[in-house]
């Protein structure tokens, strides 16, 4: 049974930095893409980062580029999600992903063939 579970979520001041990672037990995880979504009460589940299954490509969105940064380690089975001038408006449930053929669709939840459970990541201003 897949499982993706997330930790490294908590509560820090704007400006501060967290980093989360994902531990996954996916046989075949170096064949997966990838990605981190998050989701602020009342908002819908919004795109934040993703990788490819080689590590060679990475995607972000436009709120996080510059200072977030995804990364993998295929031998640990686990992706990593870096963040540095947190600032409150980041403030969600981060959950990880992981998917077998995106097709390039990274941006899409629906892409997705696995979800964690999620880390609460809380910013004070």
């Amino acid at each position: 049974q897949v499982q993706l579970v997330e930790s490294g979520g908590g509560l820090v001041q704007a400006g501060g930095s967290l980093r989360l990672s994902c531990a996954a037990s996916i046989r075949a995880f170096s064949n997966y893409n990838m990605g981190w979504f998050r989701q602020a009460p009342g908002k819908e589940r919004e795109f934040v980062t993703a990788i490819s299954w080689s590590g060679v490509n990475t995607y972000y969105a436009d709120s996080v580029r510059g200072r977030f940064t995804i990364s993998r380690d295929n031998a640990k089975k686990t992706v990593y999600l870096q963040m540095n001038s947190l600032k409150p408006e980041d403030t969600a449930m981060y959950y990880c992903t992981g998917g077998l053929s995106i097709r390039g669709n990274y941006y899409r939840n629906t892409s997705y063939d696995y979800w964690g459970q999620g880390t609460q990541v809380t910013v004070s201003s």
